[in-house]
């Protein structure tokens, strides 16, 4: 059965930085990131197809561990709002990867002067 995905490398400009890198890295078998700004487009309904009809730029938004300690990159649509999350490549930026990690931490999603231990609240 033929693959519906190019298995030959090739360089890539990225939509979003217009940067260039190799359709292929280690630790993926579907490359659909930029390396350096980890920005993609969308492409996939089902990692590899390229059957998406919708091409909008997929924004880095958060990253995931897998059980086994895989991490993956989670992108958001800008043009539908899909979420996807996929494999990161040995080529990543690693700095982008860890800020996305630490934005939760950075970024609260409540007053950190409201948190209370034992009945008195932390200033």
């Amino acid at each position: 059965m033929p693959r519906k995905f190019d298995i030959q490398p090739r360089m890539i400009r990225c939509a979003h930085c217009q940067r260039t890198f190799s359709s292929q890295a280690h630790g993926t078998r579907h490359r659909n990131h930029c390396p350096h700004c980890l920005w993609s487009v969308h492409l996939d309904n089902v990692p590899g197809d390229r059957q998406a009809q919708c091409s909008g730029e997929m924004m880095p938004i958060a990253v995931s561990v897998k059980p086994n300690g895989e991490w993956l990159l989670i992108h958001q649509c800008r043009q539908c709002h899909t979420l996807h999350g996929n494999r990161i490549a040995c080529d990543d930026s690693e700095i982008l990867l860890l800020s996305l990690a630490l934005r939760p931490l950075t970024m609260p999603a409540f007053p950190l002067e409201q948190i209370t231990t034992g009945g008195s609240t932390v200033k």
